[in-house]
């Protein structure tokens, strides 16, 4: 019995947002054309269950683009409303169309000089003749089966809040740089906007040695620096390898005289690299797509090819990339 009846909740919720997509209509775009054209910012304002979902919607326009917050209505009435502008846009949701408190509002917003959107279940509501475009979010039935508490009304209003936050972002050409923007302090952010020159060891820190070292010599610089790797280069600083502690393992299988052969005859040549502007989390990609195995550590170089840094995994780990 519980699970027939969470999948008849799930089946009536999914058919409820499916019944929105004949309704992505000329009103929509016109929806879309107004916040796209609007100087202001987008002031989505509900009560009750339609309030925590105009909270929702708010926050995913503000995240991919647009400039928006929410205004409680009854806050609203009692002076809230001077952070409305003639400039703004105000989404207003109420699945009957006649809350109270939000009717009580439209004739100050309409005094201010807002233009209005009414997402709603009823087109003959006072809400919907006075809005400027109407978004039809009615649904057949709730999946209460008391029939009382908002759920399909409510989930067919966020996916349409969606559906706008989804096209601006589209039409504004917003990228996944402009989301990390607003996004500095999670994972996502540091994955779009930290880039390779923020963690590369650089400096004292980046293991060089040049075509004339022994592999003794590059594996006391391995050593000295810790990550286990060390760039080769020639004369002018130019990347030419790449030697790990593993390649040094692997050669002491020769023999103890293998550590006063030159670099050159052990160096990884032409290895990958990537440049210091490119964010890490290319890194991190190249990281795990090189072949036949994957790598830990990746050379850092100039337009010049010169060797000025190296990026290791577990620097990317630190940093919350991978």
């Amino acid at each position: 019995m519980i699970i027939e009846q969470a999948k008849k909740v799930l089946a009536i919720e999914a058919k409820a947002i499916e019944s929105l997509i004949p309704r992505i209509n000329g009103q929509f775009t016109a929806a879309i054309d107004m916040i796209l054209s609007c100087t202001g910012r987008v002031v989505v304002t509900g009560m009750g269950k339609s309030g925590h979902i105009g909270k929702k919607i708010a926050a995913t326009l503000a995240s991919t683009g647009t400039p928006a917050f929410f205004l409680h209505p009854a806050e609203g009435i009692h002076g809230d409303l001077g952070m409305v502008t003639a400039d703004d846009v105000v989404l207003a949701l109420s699945n009957s169309g006649e809350t109270a408190e939000v009717v009580s509002i439209f004739p100050a917003i309409k005094r201010i000089g807002a233009s209005i959107v009414v997402m709603s279940g009823c087109a003959e509501s006072t809400m919907a003749k006075n809005a400027d475009i109407f978004l039809d979010v009615a649904v057949e039935q709730e999946a209460c089966p008391l029939g009382l508490a908002p759920t399909a009304s409510t989930t067919a209003s966020l996916a349409m809040g969606d559906a706008l936050a989804v096209a601006l972002l589209s039409e504004r050409k917003f990228t996944p740089e402009d989301f990390a923007v607003f996004h500095p302090g999670g994972a996502l952010g540091r994955r779009l906007l930290l880039t390779v020159e923020n963690i590369m060891h650089s400096g004292e820190e980046n293991p060089l040695v040049t075509l004339d070292k022994t592999v003794k010599e590059a594996l006391f610089v391995i050593t000295a620096k810790g990550l286990g790797v060390t760039n080769v280069v020639d004369e002018q600083g130019h990347l030419v390898g790449i030697i790990t502690d593993g390649d040094i393992r692997r050669g002491l299988e020769q023999g103890h005289e293998f550590l006063d052969k030159k670099v050159d005859r052990l160096m990884t040549k032409t290895p990958r690299t990537i440049t210091a502007n490119k964010l890490a989390a290319q890194a991190l990609r190249i990281m795990e797509k090189n072949h036949p195995r994957p790598i830990t550590v990746l050379p850092v170089v100039d337009e010049q090819n010169k060797a000025i840094g190296i990026i290791h995994l577990t620097d990317l780990l630190r940093q919350g990339v991978v």
